[in-house]
């Protein structure tokens, strides 16, 4: 095993760029959404589109404590509304309702990384694993759809808290939830702000640059796959 791992008990995993990563290229504006409003909104310039995803985002910061996939639904419609009415896109109630439904029970929506599910049940018979995310009541579905839900014995979402990673919150109930002393976990996540929010905590970061986005100097180890745990 890697060496930061040999005097650890419990590995806490993001999902989005560290399991798995989005099948469109973005998590928001899926494959079901570019057949849809795809020609549409590509002649808007990228400014108003990252104006209009900024508004939809917002909503759903400010909605983001739910309890079910209904409710998930339910605020992915009215994101796509406020992407579809900032932009001018015209898109109906049934277009609107049909990309939010892809959206949140379209599991091909996820792809996971090649070396993940090996490497996570490898990991699994000898540590004890976790999530760390933000994300939506659909993730349980998301994970086993990629075959590796099987391996987690806690999780802590941001949906059931209602707040986001680096709040502190989110990394304190995961270390409730595991009954591990923060010195003997580590959290692998692909944002350097996300962290320096478990370090604060006592959690060792490392840092995941499968994605080239996130392939940055930081003070934490960074690794490209999760076959460098191994």
């Amino acid at each position: 095993m890697n060496g930061i791992l040999a005097d650890k008990k419990v590995i806490f995993f993001d999902v989005g760029y560290t399991i798995d990563y989005p099948a469109s290229g973005d998590w928001m504006f899926t494959r079901r959404f570019d057949e849809i409003a795809g020609e549409r909104i590509r002649k808007c310039s990228e400014d108003r589109i990252l104006q209009a995803q900024r508004s939809g985002i917002e909503f759903l910061e400010r909605h983001h404590l739910i309890r079910d996939e209904q409710e998930e639904l339910e605020n992915l419609y009215q994101f796509y509304r406020i992407i579809s009415d900032e932009l001018d896109l015209g898109m109906t109630s049934d277009e609107l309702k049909a990309i939010a439904s892809d959206r949140t029970y379209n599991m091909d929506n996820y792809v996971i990384y090649p070396d993940a599910k090996n490497v996570i049940e490898e990991l699994s018979k000898t540590f004890r694993l976790g999530i760390i995310s933000d994300t939506w009541p659909s993730i349980n579905h998301q994970l086993s759809a990629l075959g590796v839900l099987q391996y987690f014995s806690f999780a802590t979402y941001s949906f059931e808290l209602g707040v986001f990673k680096p709040d502190p919150g989110m990394y304190q109930d995961a270390l409730r939830k595991c009954g591990c002393d923060a010195k003997e976990t580590v959290f692998i996540d692909d944002s350097p702000v996300n962290l320096a929010g478990a370090a604060s905590v006592g959690i060792t970061p490392v840092l995941i640059a499968a994605n080239p986005a996130s392939d940055v100097e930081t003070p934490y180890l960074k690794i490209h796959s999760l076959s460098e745990l191994l």
